[in-house]
């Protein structure tokens, strides 16, 4: 009986770790233009906006593309908009980031899929990101 409850804890651990690394991501869901006045600071991610210049989303998707486990999920640079996946390295929990060049503006929305906290990571992200950015400017 013990091993039989034991199994079933280690498939359903399983299953759900699966879950979370193969579920599909619908771009009409989380590619959305971010609607961003002000930073924010959010349990489950942050909004950004900076002046940076009109190549400001250029520059940025480099960063964000050599950021380890990111890809883009919708848009690109000449759309002026893109969103990109950053898994976390043992689970993979995805996080959602859209950047939307805006004029000379950036607006950044950066989020969770699964769960309510994400503890820090996207924020650290996302300043990690423009701190590169306003180096290289």
């Amino acid at each position: 009986m013990k091993k039989t409850v034991f199994w079933l804890i280690v498939g359903l651990v399983v299953l759900v770790g699966a879950y979370i690394r193969l579920a599909p991501a619908d771009p009409g869901i989380w590619h959305v233009a971010p609607v961003v006045e002000a930073d924010l600071d959010m349990q489950g991610g942050v909004l950004r906006v900076i002046e940076i210049g009109p190549d400001g989303l250029t520059r940025l998707d480099a960063i964000a593309r050599w950021t380890p486990r990111t890809t883009v999920l919708a848009g690109s640079v000449d759309e002026g908009m893109v969103t990109y996946i950053t898994r976390t390295r043992v689970i993979g929990f995805p996080d959602y980031t859209t950047v939307q060049q805006d004029g000379d503006t950036l607006r950044i929305h950066a989020r969770l899929r699964f769960g309510r906290k994400d503890f820090g990571v996207n924020k650290a992200r996302v300043d990690g990101w423009l701190k590169q950015l306003q180096d290289q400017g």
